[in-house]
C-alpha cells in the first residue's frame, strides 16, 4: 500500500484554497447564498395568509354591519381595499386581482339582527391562489361563528332574546376554482418556473461556452452588429421556450382537467415578453461569467429567489412588505399573475396590461444593458 505523502497533499489543499480565494464570485458566492437563501426561505415561506385586499359593499350601513365590519378588519386576514358602491364594483375587484376577497352585507341585515334571526353574509373569494382562499375562508367561518357571537350576545341578553346557535350566516362563494384543486393553481406557476429555470441558464451557458470555444470572437470581427448577434442566438430560445409552454398546457388541460378560459392568443403572444426577459437576464448573467460553471452558478443563485418571491407556492400576501417588492422585481411574479388571470380566470387585457407593461419595462432596461455589458466585456 502506498503511504501518503502529506507535504504533497498539503501543497494540493493550499492550492485549491488560493485558487478558491482568487476566483472572487464564486468564493462570494459560497458565503453570500447560504445566507440570502436562508433569508429568503425563512420570510417567503408563511402559510398563515393575512393581510388580503377585501372589497366590501355594505348595503345595511348599520351599527351592526360596521361592527362585523371592524370584526373582520381587526383580525388581520383582511385588509379594506374598496368600499364599493354596487354589487359589480365588488365583483370587478375580485375579477381584476385588486380584490382577494369580497364582502357583501344585505340591506336588512341589522333589522335580522335585532330580531334575532339569522343574517347572511356573503363572501366571494378568489380561489385562484388556494393557499390564500384557504386562509380567507377559514377566517371568515371563524369570525361568523365566535367573532359575531362575542360581538351581539350581550346585546341579545339585554333585549330578552335567546342567542340563536349561529348568529351570522357567512356564505362562502369561492370563484374560478371552487374545488380547491391544487394543479390548477400549480401549471400556470409552473410554466412560468420551467421558463426561468431553462432559459436563463441555457442563454447563460450557450454564450460562454463559444466564448471559450473561441467561436464568439470569430463572430465579433465579422460586420454583425452585437445586437444583431443577440438577436440570432435569442430566436432559437424563444422556439423552445413556446415548446414547453404548449406542452405545459396540453399536459394541464388533458391530465389534470385544467380550463383555459381565456384567450389563447393573449396569453401567447403575452409569453413572448416573458420569455424575451428571461433570455435578457441570461445575456447579462454571461457578462459576469468567466466559464460554464459560473454561469449555471449565477442562474441557480437567481431562480432560486424567484421560486419564492413571486408567489408561485406561497402568496405575496403572506411576505413581509420589502421581499414583496422585491419580488416585483422579477419577471416570473408578473407572468404568473397575468397566466393565471388569463387561463383560469378568463381576463382579458385590460386585466394584465400592468403586468404586461412591467415585462416590457423589464425588457427595455435589461436588455439595453444586456448590451452594453456585452460589448464591454466581450467586443475587442
Amino acid at each position: 500500500m502506498t503511504a501518503v505523502h502529506f507535504g504533497r497533499l498539503r501543497a494540493l489543499i493550499v492550492k485549491e484554497f488560493i485558487q478558491v480565494m482568487r476566483d472572487k464570485l464564486t468564493l462570494a458566492m459560497l458565503i453570500f447564498m447560504p445566507v440570502a437563501q436562508l433569508l429568503i426561505f425563512g420570510f417567503a415561506i408563511n402559510t398563515d395568509v393575512k393581510h388580503l385586499q377585501t372589497a366590501i359593499f355594505d348595503q345595511s350601513r348599520t351599527q351592526e354591519s360596521r361592527e362585523m365590519i371592524e370584526s373582520f378588519t381587526a383580525s388581520n386576514y383582511f385588509d379594506i381595499k374598496l368600499y364599493a358602491g354596487n354589487i359589480k364594483e365588488v365583483n370587478r375587484a375580485v375579477e381584476s386581482g385588486a380584490a382577494k376577497v369580497g364582502l357583501i352585507i344585505p340591506p336588512d341585515y341589522a333589522q335580522k339582527i335585532k330580531s334575532g334571526r339569522e343574517a347572511a353574509i356573503q363572501v366571494i373569494i378568489d380561489a385562484t391562489d388556494n393557499m390564500s382562499a384557504s386562509s380567507a375562508m377559514a377566517a371568515a367561518q371563524t369570525i361568523g361563528m365566535l367573532k359575531s357571537q362575542e360581538i351581539l350576545g350581550d346585546k341579545f341578553r339585554r333585549m330578552g332574546f335567546e342567542i340563536p346557535a349561529q348568529a351570522e350566516d357567512i356564505r362562502i362563494r369561492p370563484w374560478y376554482n371552487p374545488d380547491f384543486i391544487t394543479s390548477w393553481y400549480l401549471v400556470p406557476g409552473i410554466m412560468g418556473l420551467l421558463l426561468t429555470i431553462t432559459l436563463i441558464a441555457m442563454m447563460a451557458m450557450a454564450i460562454v461556452r463559444e466564448s471559450e470555444q473561441g467561436t464568439l470572437e470569430q463572430l465579433l470581427v465579422t460586420p454583425m452588429r452585437t445586437w444583431e448577434l443577440l438577436l440570432s442566438k435569442i430566436l432559437p430560445y424563444i422556439i423552445v421556450g413556446y415548446i414547453q409552454v404548449i406542452v405545459s398546457i396540453i399536459v394541464g388541460m388533458a391530465v389534470f382537467k385544467m380550463p383555459f378560459l381565456g384567450s389563447k392568443i393573449l396569453f401567447f403572444v403575452l409569453t413572448f415578453f416573458y420569455v424575451v426577459a428571461n433570455l435578457s437576464l441570461g445575456i447579462m448573467i454571461s457578462t459576469f461569467s468567466q466559464n460554464q460553471m459560473q454561469a449555471l452558478q449565477l442562474s441557480i443563485f437567481l431562480i432560486l429567489p424567484s421560486v419564492l418571491l413571486s408567489g408561485f407556492v406561497f402568496p405575496t400576501e403572506a411576505m413581509p412588505s420589502g421581499f414583496r417588492y422585491l419580488g416585483e422585481c422579477i419577471p416570473i411574479t408578473y407572468y404568473i399573475r397575468l397566466s393565471r388571470q388569463i387561463i383560469l380566470k378568463g381576463g382579458g387585457f385590460e386585466f394584465v396590461w400592468k403586468d404586461t407593461l412591467a415585462l416590457c419595462v423589464y425588457i427595455a432596461v435589461m436588455f439595453s444593458s444586456s448590451i452594453v455589458m456585452f460589448k464591454k466585456r466581450f467586443v475587442p
